[in-house]
C-alpha cells in the first residue's frame, strides 16, 4: 500500500500560480506512475497529468496543457504539480493518486491509493 498526501492549495487571482505537493509513503517500489485529478462541484473527476514513476514521462489533460507542469523527486518520494496562468475553470479539489498497477495513467480507475484533495480556487 502507498499513502499520499497534498498540500498547497489555495485562493489565486486569474492569470496567478499555484505549486501542488505530494507526498507518497509506504510501498513506494510498487509505484508505477503518480497522478493528479480534480473535480469541481457537479462535474465528473477530471485527469490533470501523471507522471510514470521509473522513467518520468508526462501525461496531460487537453484543458491544462502548456500551463501545469507535474514533476516528482524520487529521492523525497514527492510529486509536484506547477500550476501556471490559474483560470477560473481551473476551480476545483485537486486529488493526488497512487497507481500501483500500471495501465492507463489518464484514467481514475487504475488508481488505487488517494490522498484527502486539496481546494484550488481562482477568482476571476
Amino acid at each position: 500500500q502507498v499513502q499520499v498526501v497534498e498540500s498547497g492549495g489555495g485562493l489565486v487571482q486569474g492569470g496567478g500560480s499555484l505549486r501542488l505537493s505530494c507526498a507518497a509513503s509506504g510501498q513506494t517500489f510498487l509505484l508505477y506512475a503518480m497522478g493528479w485529478f480534480r473535480q469541481a462541484p457537479g462535474r465528473e473527476r477530471e485527469f490533470v497529468a501523471a507522471i510514470s514513476w521509473t522513467a518520468g514521462i508526462t501525461y496531460y489533460g487537453d484543458p491544462v496543457k502548456g500551463r501545469f507542469t507535474i514533476s516528482r523527486d524520487n529521492a523525497k518520494t514527492t510529486v509536484y504539480l506547477q500550476m501556471n496562468n490559474l483560470k477560473p475553470e481551473d476551480t476545483a479539489v485537486y486529488y493526488c493518486a497512487a497507481n500501483s498497477r500500471g495501465g492507463n495513467f489518464r484514467g481514475h480507475t487504475w488508481y488505487d491509493n488517494w490522498g484527502q484533495g486539496t481546494q484550488v480556487t481562482v477568482s476571476s
